[in-house]
Order: C-alpha cells, then structure tokens, then sequence
C-alpha cells in the first residue's frame, strides 16, 4: 500500500498512531535480533493486511533499541499528523512476557469509561494487540530466552492533546495511542455523502432493499455475525446517520438495521444527525432521564449525570443492573431516524456492547 502518492482525484489515506508504534516496536525488536539498522518495516494490519512504514530513527545495542515513526495523516485533518512517535525497546528476564507502557506525551487515564483502567496509559487495546502480533512474528526465539518491554512517548504529545478532547474524557498528560482498522480514512463531508449514496444505489442495482448501517468498522464485523444479507447490504455510515436514513428512504429502502456502540447511540438519541467527537457531546441529562424511567434510584441517576462518557454510563447500567435502559436508548434512536427518513424506512435498531454481545436489540426479536 503507497502512502507517499496522492491518487489523482483522491483523498489520501494515512495511518494511525496505533500503527506507528506498532511499527516502532518491530523495527526495534528487529534491529536488536539483526543487530543493523533498520529503514522501514512491514506491519500487519487488524484486518490482516499489511504496510510498510517508513522508520525515521534506530538506534541499537546489543539488548535494546529506540526506533521513531512520523505519523501520517494522509489527507485527514487530524491533530497529530506530523508527530514522532517514539518506542524505547529492551529485553527483560521476564520470559515470554511482552510489557507496554506510556512514556512522556502519551496521556494517562483518570477516569472511567474509556476501556482502560485508571493510571494506564492511553493505548487502546487494538493497538496493543497489533503491537504484541508484530512482535511475536519476528521474535519468538528471543521470547523463549527474555521478556520484551516498550514505552511509547511522543515528544509534543502534551501540546497535541490539548487540540483533542482527551483532557475532557480525563487523559491527562498527552495524546492517545489509537486505531481500530491501523489506517485512517480522510475526513471529507463531500465525499463521505458520495459514498454513501453510492453504496445505497448499489444495493438498488443488485435487486436489494434492505441494508445494515453501521457505525465503523466493528460494528459492522458484530452485525455480520447476527444478519444474514449480502456484502453490498453492510454500509458504514459512520458519523451521518440522519443523511445515510434520509438517503434510504429517498432510494427506496424498505427496511434499515441500524447497529452500533453506546457512544454513537446516545447522540442518535437525541436527534443528532452528525455524530462526529468534535461536533457533538453525550447529552448525560438525557441518559439519566432514560434511566429513570428505568426506575433507577437517584444515586445512580446522579452517577449517570456525573459520567465520563458513554462507556461509563453502560457500565454503571450493567453494575447496576437496571433493567430497560438499553432498550429505552434502541428505542429513541429508532424514533429519532424514523423522524429522519420521515417514516418511510423500517428501524431495527441493534445495541452491541464492546465485546460484540447484543445489549438490546428494538423491535425485539
């Protein structure tokens, strides 16, 4: 995959900060079993492709190794394109144990409901995975003899974090290590819009009327495993719910599953058309007025107004077993995307939780 030429009439895509820590980790763990320095690596990739990276820095010795990528954006808009991601590697007596940690720029969790335990770094679980998968590709023989540690830092990372909302979410102290996919999409309204109408006159094309929305790429994995329509069916319509809905009905969609996470769910609630991070917040009011007519007490509607986010509120439901909440939540955003497509689209709204279990599924199956 060439990430240096812009396609003639094409965004150019980039790839996340996940990916380049995750090929600062290989290169170094390369350049310590090769002892030579290393230009540029192949990483492999969640959906099991892979690219190659360009290494800026490496430096080596014997039992450890510092290796920097410059993370690339691509055409996106994004905050932290430019910046050095750097991966400081060495071999421990900890057999078979691969250890990850945030150094300096990479921000620490101080709150719930992120998926990461309070006084971690903020390196989601996809890329820690993609980093421990890349690893142990090349270094199996070392890990029979020695542990492996890493600390990822970035040298701005304090500055970039408070161009994001991460002080917000509670990550203190520098930016997140991210990525689902280990690429990032351009960030383009217009083309974006093109493509989802295309993919719905697709669906049109091959004698289909019913689609699966989602809201990413997870999303959609989960849905698959629950809905049996063909490929062309799943359209990831990410952050424009109301403008994919409004488009189904236009093109004569007969019947919509629309499938995704708490966060997502919780602005589709409330009529917001365009969920993306920088345009919208979790209305935490409404959630809690949801929960009350759950029959929540008040301490947990005031823990509920008090969430950090989205993930936090689903898991104070869960730890309190409040019973309807995730049926109230599919059941306003069935109402507020019927409102969108102005009634004339069939809604099955499905809940997923992080791991791909159904929370709530509306009309109940």
């Amino acid at each position: 995959m060439d990430l240096t030429e812009k396609p003639k009439g094409k965004l150019r895509t980039g790839f996340t900060t996940g990916t380049c820590a995750t090929a600062a980790s290989k290169a170094a763990i390369l350049a310590i079993i090769e002892q030579k320095k290393i230009e540029s690596i192949n990483v492999l990739l969640p959906k099991r492709d892979k690219i190659e990276i360009k290494i800026k820095c490496c430096d080596f010795q014997k039992e450890n190794a510092r290796c920097t990528v410059i993370k690339d954006g691509g055409d996106d808009p994004d905050v932290t394109h430019g910046a050095e991601i750097i991966v400081d590697l060495e071999l421990t007596s900890k057999t078979n144990i691969i250890e990850i940690d945030g150094g300096d720029g990479v921000g620490r969790v101080t709150k719930p409901g992120l998926g990461l335990e309070i006084g971690e770094a903020a390196i989601n679980p996809i890329p820690k995975k993609m980093i421990i998968e890349n690893i142990i590709e090349i270094a199996e023989s070392i890990l029979k003899k020695n542990g492996i540690k890493l600390v990822i830092s970035v040298p701005k990372g304090k500055e970039i974090a408070l161009k994001t909302d991460n002080p917000r979410l509670g990550i203190m102290g520098g930016i997140s290590i991210l990525g689902t996919s280990g690429i990032v999409i351009p960030y383009s309204t217009a083309s974006f819009a093109a493509a989802i109408r295309q993919q719905i006159d697709v669906v049109r094309s091959m004698s289909s009327d019913e689609v699966v929305l989602t809201t990413g790429g997870r999303s959609e994995d989960f849905a698959r495993k629950i809905i049996e329509l063909p490929d062309h069916s799943f359209i990831q319509m990410g952050d424009f719910s109301g403008y994919t809905i409004s488009q189904c009905a236009k093109k004569g969609i007969v019947k919509a599953y629309v499938a995704g996470f708490i966060g997502k769910f919780a602005k589709m609630a409330t009529g917001v058309k365009q969920t993306h991070v920088k345009g919208s917040k979790v209305n935490m009011d409404f959630l809690a007025d949801l929960a009350k007519k759950c029959g929540a007490d008040e301490k947990i509607i005031q823990e509920i107004k008090k969430a950090n986010t989205a993930r936090n509120v689903q898991e104070i439901v869960q730890k309190s077993n409040l019973d309807g909440f995730f049926e109230q939540v599919c059941i306003e955003v069935s109402n507020q995307m019927k409102n969108h497509s102005e009634n004339n689209v069939p809604i099955e709204v499905i809940l997923f939780d992080f791991d791909g279990n159904v929370l709530s599924r509306h009309p109940k199956q």
